[in-house]
């Protein structure tokens, strides 16, 4: 399964326009196809501003074995954080089925 994840490009100081624009352009230009770019400006007065570029790209062969590593105990966290809150609320999960209201695990 590949599945898309959101990488950043940040931009150091470009000292003209033109300078920009011909960053701006080897960037698109290295991006994948479905990467859905977008730039905004971040950071602040105190530590300064920056362009940053984020985009979609393939999950590296790396990461998505360190993440099938952590999925069951990602799922099981899900599932005893599923069970606290339907506790909490006094949610029946038998009777909630049955009338078609039901929490559920979504992400």
């Amino acid at each position: 399964m590949s599945k898309l994840v959101k990488d950043y490009i940040e931009l150091g100081d470009c000292v003209s326009l033109e300078g920009l624009i011909e960053k701006l352009i080897e960037v698109r230009d290295s991006l994948p196809g479905e990467a859905s770019p977008e730039v905004k400006m971040r950071g602040d007065d105190v530590f300064g501003r920056h362009l940053a570029i984020s985009y979609f790209r393939p999950q590296t062969a790396e990461e998505a074995e360190c993440d099938s590593r952590y999925a069951e105990a990602y799922r099981q966290s899900r599932e005893r954080e599923l069970s606290r809150l339907q506790d909490e609320l006094g949610f029946c999960p038998v009777s909630a089925r049955s009338s078609g209201r039901q929490l559920r695990i979504v992400a």
